[in-house]
Order: structure tokens, then C-alpha cells, then sequence
């Protein structure tokens, strides 16, 4: 007997039912193993899906358009909580991630190899429409984004203990880097070579947090299978 076409996961033998107790497994953001026990699949092809949604995700990510309006702009370190030696900016072994949050909207993530303002102004023009008014803290790293045609650039200078002003604020960064942090912190350790997708997904998931996490996955993967 012939297996049911699964809409979502081309040349699949997982019924299309199943696949979809899957997806909800993944949007409720059990852990593989979880899901595995939860769906009846072996651990093995819980890990493989997970791994092509996480990619199909992270394709969806970065097709993201540049933001405009006003955004944040803003680095976070992701790591071991203790390192010896360099503290703060630069701190060694850790995973550099730019960000930036369109107000009232959406985070884009970057890895970054550096704060240096080559690879800053790189990655803001990447993503930053150039209309765009833009929010940072002092980091000298971000010097000069007015120069290089963008709107406005206001900042907030953390070192003097100044966190907000009126509008002039990157909270909706932070309150991001506090949401990834939370939620990374449960896998107990995530991978370099697969922390990019770790990253994407959590992306996602801020992005889609007002959205059934459920239904947008089935749409991406009807639209795009895996």
C-alpha cells in the first residue's frame, strides 16, 4: 500500500497527520527528544526534520527586506557566562550577533566576526534602508552612519548611565537579546556549527511571537517543502 502524499515534506513515507503532530511539537518548541516520544518517529528523523526546518526558517529569515522608519541597532555576546580575561566588548570565546529591531515590528540577526566599524557599517548597510532613523548606544563602532547618507542617527550612551530618553531608547534590542538568551539557555550549550540556526530560529520565533507558530510553519512549508 502506497504512502499518503505529505504536502509539506517532499518524498516523505511520514503521513501527513503525523508530520503535522510534528510541527506543532516543533512550534510548542519541544525538544527533539520530546517530540520523538510525543509523535511515535524515531529520534533520529525527529532530528533531521528538525534540522530542515530550522534551515527553511533561516532561508526565510535572511529574504527579509531592508527595515525602514526607525530602528535599533545593537551586539550581544553569546557564550560561556564566565571567560578569563577580556570582559565586556570583545570578550574572548564568545559569539558576536548584530541586531537590528524596526519599532513596533521585527529583528534581524547577523554573526559578525568583530564590533570593528568596517564590519558594523557593513552590516547595518545590509540591512538598513538608508531613510531610515536610526537608535544606537555610544559604541564608536557605530560613528559616522550620518555620513554615510543615513537619515538620523540618535544614541543613548549606556557608559554614562543613560538607558533612555523619550524615544531616544534601544529597548526593543535588548528586550530581544533578553528573549534569546532565556530561551537558548534551555539547550543547555548549543553547538558553534549549529548555533547559527539556533539563532535564525529564535529570530523567528520573536518576529511570529503574536502569530499561531503553528500555522505560519505549515504555510511556509506548503508554500516552500522541505
Amino acid at each position: 500500500m502506497g504512502t499518503r502524499k505529505n504536502r509539506y515534506y517532499r518524498r516523505s513515507r511520514i503521513a501527513e497527520k503525523q508530520f503535522r503532530r510534528l510541527i506543532k511539537a516543533f512550534a510548542m518548541d519541544f525538544t527533539a527528544t520530546d517530540a520523538a516520544e510525543l509523535t511515535g518517529l524515531s529520534l533520529r528523523s525527529v532530528n533531521a526534520i528538525y534540522l530542515k526546518i530550522r534551515q527553511r526558517i533561516a532561508e526565510q529569515c535572511e529574504a527579509q527586506s531592508p527595515f525602514r522608519g526607525e530602528v535599533e541597532i545593537d551586539e550581544s555576546y553569546f557564550g560561556p557566562k564566565r571567560v578569563r580575561g577580556k570582559r565586556g566588548r570583545g570578550a574572548g570565546g564568545k559569539t558576536i550577533v548584530f541586531g537590528v529591531f524596526k519599532r513596533e515590528g521585527q529583528v534581524y540577526t547577523q554573526i559578525v566576526p568583530d564590533v570593528k566599524k568596517n564590519t558594523l557599517r557593513k552590516a547595518v548597510r545590509g540591512k538598513v534602508g538608508m531613510d531610515t532613523i536610526i537608535h544606537s548606544d555610544g559604541w564608536p563602532g557605530y560613528d559616522g552612519l550620518v555620513d554615510v547618507g543615513y537619515a538620523k542617527h540618535l544614541r543613548v550612551n549606556h557608559g554614562d548611565n543613560e538607558f533612555a530618553d523619550g524615544t531616544n531608547h534601544i529597548n526593543g534590542i535588548e528586550s530581544f537579546w533578553a528573549f534569546a538568551k532565556h530561551r537558548l539557555t534551555k539547550f543547555k550549550g548549543v553547538a558553534r556549527h549549529t548555533f547559527y540556526l539556533h539563532l535564525k530560529e529564535t529570530e523567528f520565533r520573536f518576529n511570529h511571537r503574536r502569530d499561531s507558530l503553528y500555522h505560519v510553519l505549515l504555510k511556509l512549508l506548503r508554500e516552500d517543502p522541505i
